[in-house]
């Protein structure tokens, strides 16, 4: 009997114990997004992979509306009830999070060292000594081309301004199409595509940047005025009416063929790709004369980190080690052609347009948009402004010098950067 009594209760134990240990393996972990649209990416290619590798974690990705992300995710974290791990925006909105303690240290986190300190800035403190959240992707900016227009006006995409303006001559000159897609109605084309497109080129990308930040530069300086004066150049290239059109009107008139060039974010490639009946091609930023360094905007865009009050730290942290890894960055990149990993290995993209852009990292400096850290936390916002002042010098009711001493005044009355 008591053999008997003595068998049963280890075979209880043993079965509790198989169940507990199966218990603390099935952790769930939820994701917390705005980016929607993503949904059955996340469900069908990029949790299926991780789980395949990591038996006894499971994910869920559950993603709010990208308008009420924000506000919702406040409320969650403020109220203890967000998920596990945080999709995290670029720059501000995320060091809040952070220095409220919101989101945990990732400074030490396996994987991080895979990407460059250009890679992590968007989700860094302004010192750089702690990082926040794993960077997922960026988009890069330049000019998509339609290459059935440039074949048949024989015309092979520019590296210089010189021949820039010369292919934008060309095309006005043969009437067939507008030589350039983009108007100012909506304001922050201007800028998006205008202004931070081709800057880098003039204010040397990192170096520029970092040196406005400092107050080593001001706006004023020849080389954040110059790409004004390039752009008010425009003007005549793209077409009439465009002070009234809107962005999507400039997407209509590329994707329907009607447009040659299309100063462009990557982001476009996945929208043009279903819309386009032509073959597309693209290029950097032309650089001011042949031999100079070349530079691209290749803004981060989205990482994802850890919620400090996570109960599935251990779990969670190994999943953000596979986000930071090259299988993470290869199913990612090639499922969202246009949002570029961050990693520094190598991804090889299927997509011929993505791969064009993502190619030019090898050969051109990368830097971020010059008003997304730091300089715009006060008001007047310089983001805001700049997409103000871009529209206005395209459109020409304000000279490169007049916009650029505004956007410097706007800075110097709330900015005081630490010497």
């Amino acid at each position: 009997m008591k053999h008997r009594l003595l068998t049963g209760l280890l075979m209880a134990s043993s079965i509790l114990g198989s169940a507990g240990i199966a218990l603390a393996q099935d952790t769930t972990l939820t994701i917390e997004s705005w980016r929607n649209d993503d949904l059955a990416i996340w469900q069908e290619k990029l949790i299926p992979a991780f789980e395949a590798k990591n038996p006894g974690i499971k994910v869920v990705f559950a993603p709010t509306a990208p308008t009420e992300y924000n506000a919702a995710l406040n409320a969650k974290l403020d109220a203890g009830s967000a998920g596990d791990l945080i999709t995290c925006r670029p720059f501000d909105a995320s060091l809040e999070l952070f220095k409220k303690g919101q989101l945990a240290d990732l400074t030490s986190l396996a994987g991080m060292e895979n990407f460059s300190d250009v890679a992590k800035s968007a989700w860094q403190t302004d010192d750089g000594k702690a990082s926040f959240c794993v960077p997922m992707a960026s988009v890069i900016h330049g000019f998509i081309y339609n290459k059935e227009a440039f074949d048949k006006l024989g015309i092979t995409p520019p590296a210089t301004e010189e021949e820039f303006f010369a292919a934008l001559d060309k095309i006005k000159a043969d009437g067939t199409y507008i030589p350039m897609a983009m108007g100012t109605k909506d304001l922050w084309e201007a800028a998006t595509m205008g202004y931070q497109n081709i800057g880098p080129n003039y204010w040397k990308g990192e170096e520029g940047r970092l040196a406005l930040i400092k107050g080593e530069q001001k706006l004023t300086d020849a080389d954040w005025v110059a790409p004004y004066t390039t752009l008010a150049k425009w003007k005549p290239y793209l077409g009439d009416g465009f002070e009234a059109q809107s962005y999507p009107d400039s997407q209509n008139l590329f994707t329907l063929g009607r447009a040659a060039i299309f100063p462009a974010g990557s982001w476009e490639i996945s929208v043009f790709n279903t819309q386009a009946q032509f073959k597309m091609g693209a290029f950097p930023p032309p650089v001011q004369k042949a031999g100079d360094t070349c530079y691209i905007s290749d803004h981060n865009d989205i990482g994802i980190g850890l919620n400090a009050k996570s109960k599935n730290a251990d779990a969670a942290k190994t999943f953000l080690t596979w986000v930071a890894s090259p299988d993470f960055a290869t199913i990612y990149a090639n499922a969202l052609p246009g949002f570029f990993s961050l990693n520094s290995a190598a991804v090889k993209m299927e997509d011929p347009l993505a791969q064009e852009f993502v190619s030019w990292r090898e050969k051109c400096k990368p830097t971020i948009r010059s008003t997304y850290q730091v300089l715009s936390r006060g008001t007047p916002n310089l983001e805001n402004e700049t997409w103000v002042k871009s529209a206005n010098v395209i459109n020409g009711t304000e000279t490169p010098e007049a916009a650029a001493a505004e956007l410097q005044k706007g800075l110097d009355s709330w900015y005081k950067p630490a010497k």
